[in-house]
């Protein structure tokens, strides 16, 4: 039995497909924290996967530590206080079987200090503050045909060398095709 290689047609819609399926993976988290659900973040991180907040804050190693960080009181406290990922349009570069997507991502709280202000046909609100912009790395792999994390980088936009050259690697490899 032979076997014919993929049509360019075939290739084009395979590519569509993946990114898609990464895009959905990407969108799937500020939902995701923002109503702790840990277990949906224990089925789609791998189980040695990796978890890198910086210098300043702590990691996590494996898919059970990871969920943990949505566990926590803390973090269940400032879901109950407003807390709002919000993420920017991803830049997604698909090599095989691996992929990296870099975006941002802001996390914004309500201002329950702030003063009320009424904004026309959208009642009264002290509104939100943008507690941090922070620059997201994740490196995907595919297992059994599903788009699985295995190492997130997420460090803040502070000026820093480390945020920028997670920025420059995700135009760099932009070029290389």
């Amino acid at each position: 039995m032979s076997t014919t290689p993929p049509s360019d047609l075939e290739r084009r819609l395979k590519a569509v497909e993946d990114k898609f399926a990464i895009l959905e993976l990407i969108a799937s988290h500020p939902p995701s924290a923002d109503t702790g659900s840990s277990d949906y973040t224990r089925s789609v991180y791998t189980q040695d996967s990796v978890f890198d907040r910086g210098a300043q804050l702590d990691g996590a190693s494996g898919s059970e530590a990871i969920a943990a960080f949505i566990e926590r009181p803390e973090h269940h406290a400032a879901i109950h206080g407003g807390l709002a990922h919000v993420g920017g349009l991803p830049l997604i570069d698909v090599r095989g079987d691996t992929a990296v997507v870099t975006s941002y991502l802001l996390i914004i709280h309500l201002d329950a200090e702030g003063p009320r202000r009424e904004l026309p046909n959208h009642g009264v609100s002290s509104g939100y503050r943008i507690h941090r912009t922070v620059v997201n790395r994740w490196e995907l792999e595919r297992h059994d045909g599903r788009w699985m994390i295995a190492r997130r980088t997420l460090l803040p936009v502070d000026g820093s060398e480390a945020h920028q050259a997670l920025l420059r690697q995700a135009v760099g490899s932009r070029k290389d095709r």
